[in-house]
């Protein structure tokens, strides 16, 4: 079974993007883009409450083994 874990090795800020990124089986690039460009049509509020809910619910690769 796939889990998310926040990347430590593919990570802009909390590594939360990478870790979905590698979860999902995607380019982290492409994802931060598609993120990026959401959060601007829609508002940015609603993204920046969910990435900093990520940050603290999603654990870091490697501290669940």
């Amino acid at each position: 079974m796939k889990k998310w874990f926040r990347s430590t090795t593919d990570k802009k800020i909390a590594g939360v993007i990478g870790g979905l990124a590698q979860y999902l089986n995607i380019d982290a690039t492409l994802l931060r883009i598609i993120t990026v460009i959401l959060a601007i049509i829609t508002t940015v509020i609603p993204f920046l409450i969910i990435y900093l809910i990520c940050i603290y619910m999603v654990p870091e690769e490697g501290e669940i083994k």
